[in-house]
């Protein structure tokens, strides 16, 4: 048994995703290595990213609070991009590897996960409803279904097809070109291009 403060830090790190209980062990005693300015600057910057750092109002992605409290992200700020095209992504990961393809100027609009009965994930958790509201309000008139090409991720992509179809929009899906059973912010950018220029149309 550690000391209480190590057992602690242990804990928190092991409710990380994807951190299990040998790999919090290693991160915690790497911590206690460091020297303190630097264990403090990851402290001071963990502590500023949530300080400072907010869910896009508009499209849930990762947006920097401004100075008057307002929360929107610099893509859904960027008058250039075409408002009436929207790429239905799950994570704000997913946002920079469409971004990285430089083929899509619309704007986006994050799930923040995907429909997982196993986790206990469904659409009532996922940012639905919201996407929903957005139709009317901003006169779109495409939504791109980029949901991973994985079982949840499909699963996702025909639920939101079924909702959108008869709202008399266009309900595309990107195209092959992406490995089955891959995540977005893994694939380089020819690949996630080629598959963005090749969406279909979605069939309910």
């Amino acid at each position: 048994m550690y000391a209480a403060p190590v057992q602690e830090l242990i804990d928190e790190l092991g409710r990380l995703p994807g951190i299990g209980p040998k790999s919090a062990q290693r991160i915690a005693f790497h911590i206690l290595k460091l020297p303190r300015e630097d264990a403090v600057r990851l402290s001071a910057a963990i502590a500023e990213a949530k300080e400072r750092v907010a869910f896009c109002r508009r499209c849930f992605n990762v947006a920097e609070i401004a100075a008057t409290g307002e929360t929107e992200c610099e893509l859904c700020l960027d008058t250039r991009r075409d408002t009436t095209v929207v790429c239905v992504v799950e994570e704000p990961r997913d946002v920079v590897a469409v971004e990285r393809t430089r083929e899509f100027r619309g704007r986006y609009h994050v799930l923040q996960g995907a429909i997982n009965p196993i986790e206990g994930v469904g659409p009532e958790q996922l940012r639905v409803k919201e996407l929903l509201a957005r139709i009317d309000d901003e006169g779109i008139t495409e939504v791109i279904l980029c949901t991973n090409p994985n079982i949840e991720g499909e699963a996702t992509a025909m639920y939101l097809a079924r909702l959108l179809k008869p709202l008399g929009i266009t309900v595309t899906r990107i195209a092959s070109g992406l490995p089955v059973g891959g995540d977005l912010e893994y694939a380089d950018e020819l690949t996630l291009g080629r598959a963005l220029e090749g969406r279909r149309e979605v069939e309910s």
